[in-house]
């Protein structure tokens, strides 16, 4: 285990807590930076999501996608627990906690805005991060991209009825803007960038040079960005985390249960399932994980900036990262052939 990886806890902490002091002592230029906006898509945190994302994409083989989408059982699960299971326990935890639990902390009002931030993290299962989830936790790549391409395609006809239902309402509009932006960015340009440096890099310095000497050169740049994006996003959220500390608290529970809830559903049915590592490891993943930048956008747009609903995805975003980080390191420790 490299230096980083063996001290990755301690990073994390000292990460969130240099952000949100940048985040409350330079409110106003961390908020200039926030605004470099895309359809929502932040352009820093989108540059730190491509040295993310690239290490995964350069050791996709594309000759053999083909076999990696004939692992039926491994795309069956990412459909079940994504779309059949996760927005309803997200649904249910947000319920169970803030209209019940915390119905003492919370007002009826508050309480009915979470629930409705929760519902629409909760239809929002992971695209471009689960590359990152998967490449550190040792996933197949080729079979995390197929994952993310099937996830991408039900989100489109699927993403809306959910939401509709589970929220009780009929008259919006999801923004394809968002959704379009982010697969072009976070899934199209980086997977065209690493087929042409593979492609490039091994006829040039053969397969054995890139295996052993160019990929391991990679991982710690995958996982400094990590760290820069948790220490970025917790400085553009400094000033509302010192605001509303309670708030934050009560509702990074619930999104914090769900996270490990969907993981440990996922990992323990995929090892029943006698899914290889490789495969159950992004399976996991893909469903702990959400598609923040379009549940921000849907909750702004239905409820406002200043709502309790976009609150809690911006919540959802704060803690995804370091969650996933620790759910990387449970993957790495219970490995299996």
């Amino acid at each position: 285990m490299g230096f980083f990886e063996k001290y990755l806890t301690v990073w994390v902490l000292i990460c969130i807590v240099i952000g949100v002091a940048i985040g409350s002592l330079f409110e106003e230029k961390i908020a200039v930076i926030s605004s470099w906006n895309i359809a929502h898509v932040n352009i820093p945190v989108a540059i730190l999501v491509w040295m993310m994302i690239f290490p995964m994409m350069v050791q996709i083989d594309f000759s053999s996608l083909k076999k990696s989408g004939r692992n039926i059982k491994g795309l069956s699960l990412t459909v079940i627990v994504n779309w059949l299971i996760k927005p309803f326990t997200m649904a249910f935890f947000a319920w169970l906690f803030f209209d019940n639990l915390f119905n003492a902390f919370i007002t009826p009002q508050q309480a009915d805005e979470y629930i409705a931030g929760a519902i629409i993290l909760g239809a929002a299962p992971c695209t471009a991060m689960v590359f990152v989830w998967s490449y550190l936790s040792g996933g197949d790549p080729n079979y995390t991209l197929v994952q993310v391409s099937i996830n991408d395609l039900i989100l489109l006809v699927a993403f809306i009825p959910i939401v509709q239902f589970l929220l009780g309402i009929t008259d919006f509009q999801i923004p394809f803007d968002v959704l379009t932006t982010s697969v072009i960015v976070f899934v199209v340009i980086p997977l065209i960038a690493g087929y042409l440096t593979n492609k490039y890099l091994i006829r040039r310095k053969g397969r054995k040079w890139f295996n052993e000497r160019f990929l391991p050169a990679l991982k710690p740049v995958s996982i400094i960005a990590v760290l820069t994006t948790l220490l970025l996003l917790f400085s553009f959220q400094g000033e509302t985390i010192l605001n509303k500390p309670g708030h934050i608290l009560l509702i990074a529970i619930p999104l914090t249960i769900q996270t490990y809830f969907i993981f440990f559903l996922t990992w323990f049915a995929g090892k029943f399932w006698k899914l290889p590592y490789r495969i159950c490891a992004p399976a996991s993943m893909i469903g702990s994980s959400n598609f923040f930048e379009l549940a921000v956008a849907v909750s702004i747009a239905i409820f406002g900036l200043n709502s309790g609903a976009a609150l809690t995805t911006v919540v959802g975003v704060l803690i995804e990262v370091p969650i996933m980080l620790s759910l990387v390191q449970i993957a790495k420790h219970w490995k299996y052939e």
